[in-house]
C-alpha cells in the first residue's frame, strides 16, 4: 500500500474569526509544529537534519510567545494563563500543526522515511505557514498585530531557506 505524506494545506481560518481567535488558532498550529519537530529529533540519524529540526522546534516556541503577546495586546487584558483555551472554552482540539496536519499522523508517517522525505514534507508545512501569516497580516486591523504577523511570515521564510539548504545538501552526492 502506497502512503504519501499527510495532506498539508487544509488549515482553515474562518473569515468571521476575531483577531483574538485567529491569534489563538495560529498559536495552536505553532504548538503542534513544535511538537512535530521535537518528535523528529530523536528519531533522525542524520545529525544535520536533527540539529535543524531542534532549531525549528525552538523557533516555534518563540513564535508561540510572540502570538501570546499579540493576543494580550488585542484583548487589552492582563496575563491569561489559560490561553488559548480561554479563547475557545469547552473545546479540546486535537494537536494540529502548520498545514492543518495532525501531529500524531505526521509523526507516524515519518517512521521509516528518509531525512530527504521528511525535509521535503517540512518544506510543504513551512510554505503553508508563510502563506497563512501573510494572509493574517492583511486581516489584522491592529497595526501592531499586522506587523507581528509580517515578522512571523519572514521567520517562516527563513525556515524555508534553511530547510531548502538542508534538502539540497542531502540530495547532493558525497
Amino acid at each position: 500500500m502506497a502512503s504519501g505524506a499527510p495532506e498539508a494545506g487544509i488549515a482553515y481560518f474562518p473569515p468571521e474569526s476575531s483577531p483574538s481567535e485567529l491569534t489563538a488558532l495560529a498559536w495552536l498550529l505553532e504548538d503542534g509544529t513544535k511538537k512535530f519537530y521535537s518528535g523528529l529529533v530523536s528519531g533522525l540519524k542524520n545529525s544535520d537534519a536533527g540539529g535543524l529540526f531542534q532549531d525549528l522546534a525552538d523557533a516555534e516556541q518563540k513564535h508561540k510567545e510572540a502570538l501570546y503577546q499579540i493576543y494580550l495586546g488585542l484583548s487589552g487584558g492582563g496575563e491569561d494563563p489559560r490561553f488559548p483555551e480561554s479563547v475557545f472554552p469547552g473545546s479540546a482540539p486535537a494537536d494540529y500543526m502548520e498545514g492543518g496536519v495532525e501531529v500524531g499522523k505526521a509523526l507516524e508517517w515519518t517512521q521509516g522515511k528518509s531525512p530527504e522525505e521528511i525535509v521535503e514534507f517540512a518544506l510543504s508545512l513551512e510554505v503553508h505557514s508563510y502563506d497563512v501569516y501573510l494572509k493574517m497580516e492583511q486581516r489584522m486591523k491592529d497595526p501592531r498585530a499586522g506587523k507581528m504577523f509580517a515578522s512571523l511570515a519572514e521567520e517562516e521564510k527563513g525556515h524555508l531557506n534553511r530547510l531548502q539548504d538542508l534538502f539540497i545538501h542531502l540530495m547532493t552526492p558525497a
